[in-house]
């Protein structure tokens, strides 16, 4: 198997079984996050343990394999990061999405590799980074 076909099973694994879904009703519906492109949402909640650390991230979505495969990558890589390394986490993700940063970088981040391929389709950037804006709107502030 490939590099593009391991990627390509890791997105699809995450997508049909997303870690850290959840309902979240208590969430009211104006703290949804959207992409108006294609119609992905998410409502995400963080859950921090006595020492200010992650215990949890938990998100409510509807959406496409992508934006679905990252949220759960994500949910799955915070836990037991500080507020301030879960937001570098995201800005460095976006970034390296964006292309503000080499593809390479998303190798130092474990299984959000994945998305290499998805930085030349820049609709489907927005896909892929929609959780981790939620997540930078429900971090704790620094």
């Amino acid at each position: 198997m490939g590099f593009d076909e391991l990627y390509q099973e890791i997105i699809l694994e995450h997508s049909r079984h997303p870690r850290g879904a959840a309902r979240l009703e208590h969430i009211p519906q104006e703290m949804t996050h959207e992409n108006p492109t294609c119609g992905d949402a998410i409502k995400l909640e963080v859950e921090m343990n006595g020492s200010g650390r992650l215990k949890a991230v938990r998100h409510e979505s509807r959406g496409c394999a992508i934006s679905t495969a990252s949220a759960s990558i994500m949910s799955e890589q915070l836990a037991g990061l500080s507020p301030g390394e879960a937001r570098e986490r995201a800005h460095t993700f976006i970034a390296a999405m964006r292309g503000e940063l080499p593809a390479e970088a998303l190798e130092e981040l474990g299984e959000l590799a994945a998305f290499q391929g998805v930085v030349h389709y820049p609709l489907r950037v927005k896909c892929a980074t929609l959780a981790w804006h939620a997540l930078l709107a429900a971090l704790p502030a620094a």
